[in-house]
């Protein structure tokens, strides 16, 4: 095992209840072969942490609480010398780890569907009173398990540019790229949270030409500092028909290449299926946290008339994390990554930092323990 000893002891955000988080602490593990122990630089509250905070993730209930995150490597486990890309990888070393397990064997990963594995929550659906304790991206340490993803970060990258990329850049770029965007073709993002200016972002670079839709004034500012070129403000525009008709007049009667629906709101989606053109896509990306009363009435026609194609997306193939981190070193000049949160929250603030995401009151929370 190399590095320097740390810490006896560490903490993590427990979720222990809906609603309820405790800061509990644990000694900390010695990693075995292939594994490290990781200690976390910043973590960000991402959309889903607000569902499972509210237990309406029928997989993740008393956990420990967020995934998307950038850590320090503290302690190597034997054997364990490169990252997943081959990149040798040392103490001290930045990494980001793709927050769900790809195992390999089963049968969705034997066709290639590696964002699908059955074996994905191994980890991270463990309570935190199972050892080794650290499943979570809102604690002092993590515990890289064998065998799972990571990338070495680039130093060029501050730590607020890169806590993003493992949830949602990746998740973005997997979108745009198995949705299929070419340049040239108008592209709407309905919500512009973090994920949501991360598909302008990437979309953006596609080529594309990206129209954002939202209502809060500070998220319309920021997605046009993250490459959308025209906006749909819902206050102005505060009907359905109203927002169509714009869409409308904005592509020349045609409609949307894709549609990419990041807010979590079934009316989104009825409206996604009016904003696209016939023969157009819709990349459903922000209903993963709708609890089973949330359901939306809407004619199967719709769909067959306009010759639609829709897509859910649920987390991405694991190299996806490594064209992350390319991409911010390619695109950090143009949009301000590192500015999506306006302050830190410590570990027992977690309930703040989970209530000012769910307002939409900072684009992406960042805690720092």
């Amino acid at each position: 095992m190399a590095g320097d000893d740390v810490a006896a002891a560490g903490s993590v955000a427990a979720l222990v209840g809906p609603g309820t988080v405790e800061v509990q602490r644990y000694p900390l593990p010695e990693p075995g072969p292939g594994e490290a122990l990781l200690e976390v630089l910043q973590a960000n509250v991402c959309g889903s942490d607000v569902g499972i905070y509210h237990h309406r993730n029928p997989v993740l209930r008393d956990v420990v609480l967020g995934h998307e995150f950038v850590a320090r490597v503290g302690v190597l486990g034997a054997g364990l010398t490169h990252d997943s890309a081959g990149t040798p990888v040392s103490v001290g070393d930045r990494v980001v780890v793709v927050y769900f397990r790809v195992c390999g064997h089963c049968r969705p990963c034997g066709r290639g569907e590696f964002n699908m594995c059955v074996n994905w929550a191994d980890t991270m659906a463990a309570p935190p009173t199972r050892a080794p304790h650290f499943h979570g991206g809102f604690a002092s340490h993590y515990h890289l398990a064998a065998g799972r993803h990571f990338y070495v970060v680039p130093d060029v990258l501050d730590d607020a540019e890169v806590a993003g990329a493992n949830c949602g850049l990746a998740q973005m770029l997997f979108t745009v790229e198995r949705i299929g965007v070419r340049r040239g073709q108008t592209v709407v993002v309905q919500g512009c949270g973090g994920l949501g200016l991360y598909a302008c972002a990437v979309a953006a670079r596609s080529g594309a030409r990206v129209i954002a839709v939202e209502r809060d004034p500070a998220r319309i500012a920021a997605a046009l500092r993250f490459g959308a070129t025209e906006v749909v403000d819902m206050a102005t525009d505060p009907t359905p028909a109203g927002r169509q008709d714009r869409i409308g007049r904005l592509t020349d009667g045609d409609g949307a290449d894709l549609v990419v629906e990041v807010t979590g709101r079934p009316d989104a989606f009825a409206e996604a299926v009016a904003f696209v053109r016939t023969g157009g896509a819709i990349a459903s990306v922000g209903n993963l946290n709708v609890g089973p009363g949330s359901a939306l009435s809407i004619a199967p026609a719709l769909f067959t008339r306009k010759n639609l194609t829709v897509r859910g997306f649920l987390r991405y193939d694991p190299w996806y994390l490594r064209r992350a981190l390319d991409f911010l070193v390619d695109t950090r000049d143009l949009h301000p990554y590192g500015a999506m949160s306006d302050r830190v929250y410590s570990l027992d603030e977690i309930g703040a930092a989970v209530a000012r995401t769910e307002t939409g009151g900072v684009l992406r929370a960042a805690v720092v323990p």
